[in-house]
């Protein structure tokens, strides 16, 4: 038996009136995932709990069949996992985005959604300069890390929550608030006035002037996923989040080239490599971020692009071809919502359905928000999944 576990980033949504109070999903055209909805069957899943914060970390953590609030410290060391840095037991990790700040406003949690090459030479020139008493480590686009050991009681703001806002208004507080904030305000004059932002702006894109931390934790304990479903697996995904679950949890993570966790990403190549690699292994999970970034821009048409380029190239190249394994099982869902009309994450349980190449189906004929809380799975709670999946 192969297990296929197929996340479209914040495909879920809210009615939107533009679409005649359609969801993204309910308007979009995607066969695949509705085949898979009405042969296979459905529910709907609690991936964030109600006392912890809404983020993919959490949320995928759910889905790989881990309680978050066991094992979810923070965003900040999954990351640093996924590009190869060891904590230390007094280290704490932060997520750190190069962001745009314009008239004193959050103008943009990515920069243009910054290239990795451009963004490397920037958060280099920052480590030179600020990287006495913490190091800070260079990831993909605009995320990136830093560590140091103070600010684990830190109240820190995730950016793409309040883009249009006052910078000072949402500055981190609380407990060694101050290094934080002197680290964000010391990285304006060294970017502001480095060369590649100078030609970003000559060329008409939004600047990275300034670092943001947040997410910021110690490293996790986590089992092994063999550990506990008896099967080998890897991961799929462009973002380094992913990537550090993936390590953590012993899967083996696959890169796939062209995969930039944004609307251009190559979906079909994720399709092909994860085929390839069910050749060796048991399980693969395919993560596609490109949903969840257009709802943070509030882009209605490329979020329903998005949905549909996950199910034409990544649902459908998978669904097309799984039956050369034999027996299998696909799962479909989002990670968690996220509204157009928001521009953020939110907590509301999120569709599911599974497809068994051997077993028969509920009676749900579509793959939405609204048709999945029909199914015979009813809602479950989200570090549940693996177990209905793997049976």
């Amino acid at each position: 038996m192969k297990y296929i576990v197929l996340v479209g980033d914040g495909m879920a949504d809210y009615p939107v009136p533009e679409l005649g109070d359609l969801t993204p999903l309910q308007a979009a055209n995607i066969p695949n995932m509705d085949f898979i909805a009405k042969h296979g069957k459905c529910g709907i899943a609690r991936t964030v709990p109600d006392s912890m914060p809404v983020g993919s970390d959490v949320a995928n953590l759910s889905i790989l069949g881990y309680d978050p609030a066991k094992c979810y410290s923070g965003r900040g060391p999954l990351e640093a996992a996924s590009i190869g840095i060891t904590l230390g037991k007094n280290d704490i990790a932060f997520r750190c985005n190069l962001i745009t700040e314009k008239d004193g406003m959050l103008a943009d949690y990515s920069a243009g959604h910054i290239s990795s090459e451009e963004a490397r030479i920037l958060i280099e020139a920052v480590d030179r300069e600020l990287g006495d008493s913490c190091k800070f480590h260079a990831g993909v686009s605009y995320r990136h890390l830093l560590v140091t050991e103070k600010g684990e009681e830190t109240q820190c703001t995730p950016p793409h929550d309040v883009v249009g806002q006052s910078i000072d208004d949402v500055l981190p507080k609380g407990k060694d608030s101050e290094i934080l904030i002197n680290l964000i305000r010391s990285s304006r004059h060294i970017l502001d006035s480095h060369e590649v932002n100078i030609k970003r702006k000559k060329n008409g894109k939004a600047p990275a002037n300034l670092i943001w931390p947040w997410g910021q934790g110690k490293a996790p304990s986590m089992s092994l996923f063999r550990a506990s479903y008896g099967i080998s697996g890897s991961i799929i995904s462009a973002v380094d989040l992913l990537k550090g679950i993936g390590k953590y949890a012993g899967l083996d993570i696959i890169d796939v080239p062209g995969a930039t966790g944004y609307l251009d990403t190559n979906f079909t190549g994720k399709a092909e490599y994860a085929l390839k690699s069910l050749e060796e292994r048991d399980f693969v999970l395919v993560h596609v971020e490109a949903p969840d970034e257009a709802g943070h821009m509030g882009n209605i048409e490329a979020k329903i692009k998005a949905i549909e380029d996950f199910d034409e190239k990544v649902v459908g190249g998978i669904l097309n071809e799984a039956g050369r394994f034999g027996d299998y099982r696909i799962m479909v869902l989002p990670d968690h919502p996220t509204p157009v009309s928001v521009r953020t994450h939110t907590r509301e349980p999120v569709p599911f359905a599974i497809y068994s190449s051997s077993e028969s189906a509920d009676y749900v004929d579509r793959f939405d928000e609204s048709a999945a809380k029909e199914g015979i799975f009813g809602l479950v709670e989200g570090y549940g999944l693996m177990r209905l999946l793997t049976g």
